[in-house]
């Protein structure tokens, strides 16, 4: 097994190699032009910045400036929604030329990509519980609990300010931990937290503090894509134009998004700083991803497993039962666990059951969720097993005088652990690789500790990577006792 690790290694040092590679293709600007096509990556879910209308169309501020600057430039654009803390990823990896999301401009993006001219400025505002009292000012986040993007600039205010970061994908998420109780606080644009309060109304929460800050946005590309030079110029236009005032009073009542003539573009403070080499990086996170690994993602695993064999038990048991009410359950617990996303079910468990009084913490809820999914598949495969034992062993057992549970236990369950193995295995397997959902529900484990680490750095592959090799090394070792357990449960099979 070792001589396979250490050919993974190799591939993963060849490709991060690769990657690190720049391609000479020319300015992206002349392939925009040529196409006739900028390719614009935005959440979608950020209102009033970039949100789905009433028409199902994507709208809202960014949306408005981005179409505008195209115009300028000449072309079209086509939108890729993505979660903002996988947007940089897809920027890098070339999903899409630009990003419209309300980017903040900081010295850490400034050297990692290309960053245009502001085209809104705002200010920082903390968010918290409506009967809460225990923040008034920034200096108070210390010791508390915010929920944020992990690559917002937003994160890196809480943190800065002593707070313990949990990181969510939107803004959404985030308001609606903070009206559960499950995070202090959260902090976000001014705009942003304006907006969802007019439109929703929500009492739930209510603006405690003032961060202080005064934030950038720009639009961000890749380093040395030849894009800002036309996007600065298109910016200038439209800001003397007009057009970036019409559409900030569109959404917001007056001009308080754009950015004056005066405004500054923040520079950079860490230009002298040398950035951090791909192997300290690895280096350097290696030990808290195995942590993670080992405190998080395998007992998450094994609870969850054990459990849902369990689950998967009595629901094959009451399959097969020769009662209509209890089989019909059981068929119907299986078909809403297979036919649902594993994600859709992490999310109801963890954000919706609140709404009904019934608020779990991360890793239970995790335990819950994962727990139940494993039962609905798992029970058919015990099910199969059961019923691939010929009916002969039954009737032999009866004319000797077991019961049914004697039967099952001393006659049939064993022989069906033969049967079942291979596609248990399957499932344990696939649970491992599955536990990577359970950080969009705050359980830090392996995969939100490779996405925070990545989150500073911009440098997604390398860490990625090194997750994926843990996963891979995990699902080999179960890989290797499946084996041995199929050779020891095939030892007294006649042949």
């Amino acid at each position: 097994m070792h001589r396979k690790v250490l050919a993974l290694l190799a591939v993963l040092v060849a490709l991060m190699s690769v990657a690190g590679c720049g391609s000479s293709t020319g300015p992206l600007i002349d392939t925009v032009k040529d196409n006739g096509v900028l390719v614009v990556g935005t959440e979608g879910t950020y209102s009033p910045f970039s949100f789905q209308g009433a028409n199902g169309q994507l709208t809202g501020y960014d949306i408005d400036v981005v179409d505008a600057v195209a115009g300028e430039l000449g072309v079209r654009v086509e939108y890729v929604q993505t979660p903002f803390d996988s947007i940089f990823a897809g920027l890098q990896s070339g999903r899409f030329d630009l990003i419209a999301n309300q980017v903040t401009i900081n010295p850490d993006r400034q050297n990692a990509y290309d960053l245009s001219k502001p085209y809104t400025v705002s200010e920082g505002e903390i968010l918290d519980s409506a009967t809460s009292t225990a923040i008034t000012s920034v200096a108070d986040l210390a010791g508390k609990t915010t929920a944020q993007s992990s690559t917002s600039n937003w994160a890196q205010v809480a943190a800065d300010a002593g707070a313990n970061v949990e990181a969510v994908e939107g803004f959404v998420q985030a308001v609606t931990l903070v009206k559960d109780g499950r995070v202090d606080a959260t902090v976000n644009d001014s705009l942003a937290i304006a907006e969802y309060l007019k439109q929703t109304g929500d009492t739930g929460v209510k603006v405690a503090a003032q961060t202080g800050d005064t934030s950038y946005q720009a639009f961000a590309a890749r380093k040395d894509s030849g894009l800002m030079d036309e996007i600065d110029n298109a910016i200038d236009t439209l800001q003397a134009d007009g057009t970036l005032d019409r559409i900030s009073t569109t959404y917001f009542g007056s001009a308080v998004a754009a950015p004056t003539a005066d405004t500054q573009v923040p520079t950079s403070d860490a230009s002298d700083v040398e950035p951090q080499s791909k192997l300290d990086l690895i280096l350097d996170n290696l030990w808290p991803m195995l942590k993670a690994t080992l405190t998080m993602t395998i007992p998450l695993t094994a609870i969850s497993f054990v459990i849902g064999l369990v689950i998967a038990l009595a629901v094959a048991l009451a399959r097969i039962s020769s009662r209509k009410a209890l089989s019909a359950a059981a068929r119907f617990y299986v078909s809403i666990v297979r036919g649902t996303p594993l994600l859709l079910q992490l999310f109801i468990v963890f954000y919706a059951l609140p709404q009904f009084g019934v608020v779990i913490d991360p890793f239970p809820a995790a335990v819950v969720a994962f727990s139940l999914n494993v039962g609905g598949y798992a029970a058919e495969v015990i099910r199969a097993a059961i019923l691939s034992v010929p009916k002969g062993q039954w009737e032999a057992s009866q004319t000797i005088g077991m019961g049914y549970r004697t039967t099952l236990q001393r006659i049939i369950l064993p022989q069906a652990l033969r049967t079942a193995v291979p596609p248990l295995s399957n499932t344990l397997i696939s649970l491992v690789k599955d536990t990577s959902l359970a950080s969009t529900i705050l359980v830090t484990e392996l995969l939100r500790v490779a996405q925070l680490a990545a989150a500073p750095t911009f440098d997604f592959f390398a860490l990625y990577s090194v997750a994926a090799l843990y996963y891979w090394v995990i699902c080999m070792i179960l890989s290797f006792f499946q084996g041995k357990l199929e050779v020891r449960l095939d030892r007294y099979v006649a042949k």
